[in-house]
């Protein structure tokens, strides 16, 4: 069990370091909330994965927390650019 999960941590890690530059490189801002989401939908895998290997519901609650600030971010940055995109 134990290199099963650092794999699945060397993976995740590796897919977070490439989409963090992703959010400092841009170039708009939704090429960063892209990447922000996918950001976070690593973290859910990853708490995901913790949770099947080793059988527990622990961190159900952060998943389901984590699920809402992305989509409620993603709400919330589409918003922002359809009225900056209305006044150009």
């Amino acid at each position: 069990m134990t290199t099963l999960m650092f794999v699945i941590v060397v993976v995740f890690a590796v897919a977070a370091l490439m989409t963090i530059v992703q959010i400092v490189r841009g170039p708009s801002i939704l090429d960063r909330a892209v990447a922000s989401d996918v950001l976070l939908t690593e973290v859910m895998c990853v708490l995901a994965a913790d949770m099947a290997i080793n059988g527990h519901t622990r961190s159900l609650p952060v998943l389901l927390i984590i699920a809402a600030v992305g989509v409620f971010g993603s709400i919330a940055v589409a918003r922002f650019v359809a009225r900056r995109d209305k006044t150009q």
